[in-house]
């Protein structure tokens, strides 16, 4: 995890992209231990109350859940939510830029999965 590069957006988006990337990529799987607020403030240089808030917001969608005493975990299925969400931002905000920048640039979409296969 590294927020180090990311400076164009808030810390609090970018913990919680890093966390979200970390479950979707496989790092912390369904029912792994997160790393607890402290530790993960100390290992992003952020405030712990920053953490706690990201944390949060994963506890209130459902990603994450609390065991009382022991830490907080990856909740059933968090993967597989996340990816939709991010498929779905992906497709709503970001693939219209993309779309209408090739047709700019004249890049034929065909042309660039025929790259992907050579």
């Amino acid at each position: 995890m590294t927020l180090r590069n990311m400076h164009e957006k808030p810390v609090y988006v970018r913990l919680r992209e890093v966390i979200a990337d970390a479950i979707v990529t496989g790092r912390f799987k369904d029912g792994d231990p997160l790393p607890s607020v402290r530790a993960l403030a100390a290992e992003e240089g952020a405030n712990p109350l920053t953490v706690a808030k990201a944390y949060q917001g994963f506890q209130d969608e459902g990603l994450v859940v609390v065991k009382r005493g022991i830490g907080m975990f990856v909740a059933a299925g968090a993967a597989a939510k996340l990816t939709s969400s991010e498929r779905d931002q992906f497709i709503r905000r970001e693939w219209p830029a993309i779309r209408e920048r090739m047709g700019r640039l004249g890049i034929d979409p065909a042309e660039l999965l025929a790259r992907e296969t050579a």
